[in-house]
């Protein structure tokens, strides 16, 4: 079946006792046991939930995985993907990484006994560089958080192959409709189901994805044991989110795609970073290993913060807010905003001057967004 087929059926089947054609909310905690002995699938909803079950079996087919896990926030299951690495082991990061990513590298891995090297994002061989005897994992987000650099999935795959490692990948800024990265050969998919999966901004979650059944054993009972779990509604609500994944990532990536272009004459614009551009210096990987280019846009401007501060000033219908992949329009200083929490130093290292802007770029008419930008950037 196509991918909007699987999305609104697979794992979602009506109701047997009602015959709902919506996964009902079990907002139960616990359910009756047969006896002492026996149990059904479900008896503590710490362990399990049926609807939980329903958009774990969804997100997993929608990834092309076995194995689907979902979690109370995207971090909650980064950190429970990350449970395959253990103290004395080593990661291989991507340079331009999501901020919440980064502070469980080095503020709760790293006094564990955990320690991270970052490569840069779009060169393979620096990847392979910061490879040592310790190494177990390479992470990378791709599209990167904020600079949309793109790491080559394949190569990276075959690489982990090659030293006997695993590649986990976010998946976040493109969603399993644009990008599916364990058919490219990577180990664990992560996503945050708060962006474009969920979709509304209007529930936290996150998801760890993987067809191997030793990995998802060790996922699954940190999963158990440590609780971080979605509660049945907000499970509902992202089941809800991808019935409409498809249509809402076109529009997305269509928007994105005409901001973009015109960003790029803007005489105030500096550079654009959007991968659906011919500009980009890695379109051709973009279209190698992705069905669209998504539905986030960055760009720098000439004047610096102040035309930054200037432009949040003046914008109307993009909302100055964290957080993407919304219906409505968001704009962010990743500076000041996203990574703000980083080191001077640590942001000028990761190349986030105070002159960039990201957009997460929503499903309003793409000509009243232009005019909005029109009308903030001078």
């Amino acid at each position: 079946m196509q991918f909007e087929t699987l999305a609104i059926h697979d794992g979602q089947a009506p109701d047997p006792h009602t015959g709902s054609v919506t996964v009902p909310v079990y907002q139960a905690s616990t359910f009756e046991r047969a006896d002492l002995q026996r149990h059904g699938e479900f008896f503590y909803s710490r362990i399990g939930n049926p609807t939980r079950a329903a958009l774990e079996s969804t997100i997993a087919l929608l990834e092309n995985g076995r194995y689907g896990l979902a979690f109370a926030s995207g971090v909650a299951a980064t950190l429970a993907a990350l449970q395959v690495v253990k103290p004395g082991e080593h990661i291989v990061a991507s340079n331009d990484i999501y901020g919440g990513s980064y502070r469980i590298f080095e503020q709760l891995l790293r006094p564990l006994g955990v320690t991270t090297s970052y490569a840069e994002s779009s060169d393979t061989a620096s990847y392979k560089a910061c490879i040592t005897p310790e190494t177990r994992l390479i992470w990378i987000e791709t599209p990167s958080n904020p600079l949309l650099q793109l790491s080559d999935i394949r190569a990276l795959a075959s690489l982990a192959k090659e030293r006997g490692i695993l590649l986990a990948v976010d998946n976040t800024f493109l969603s399993p409709y644009f990008q599916r990265p364990l058919e490219l050969g990577a180990d664990i998919v992560v996503h945050s189901t708060t962006k474009y999966l969920g979709g509304h901004s209007d529930v936290i979650g996150g998801a760890v994805i993987t067809s191997d059944a030793a990995l998802h054993t060790i996922i699954k009972n940190y999963q158990a044991a440590a609780g971080a779990i979605p509660a049945p509604w907000d499970c509902w609500l992202i089941l809800r989110g991808l019935k409409t994944l498809k249509i809402r990532m076109k529009e997305h990536e269509a928007n994105a795609l005409h901001l973009a272009k015109f960003l790029e004459q803007h005489p105030a614009v500096e550079q654009v970073f959007y991968p659906g551009l011919p500009s980009h210096p890695q379109h051709e990987l973009a279209k190698q290993q992705m069905s669209g280019f998504g539905g986030m846009v960055t760009f720098a401007l000439k004047g610096g913060l102040p035309a930054v501060e200037q432009l949040v000033a003046r914008i109307k219908l993009f909302i100055l807010a964290d957080s993407l992949g919304g219906v409505e329009s968001l704009i962010a200083s990743p500076a000041k905003m996203t990574l703000g929490a980083l080191s001077i130093e640590e942001r000028a290292r990761r190349r986030c001057t105070d002159n960039l802007v990201r957009l997460s770029v929503g499903l309003e008419n793409a000509e009243d967004l232009e005019a909005d930008l029109l009308n903030a950037i001078t």
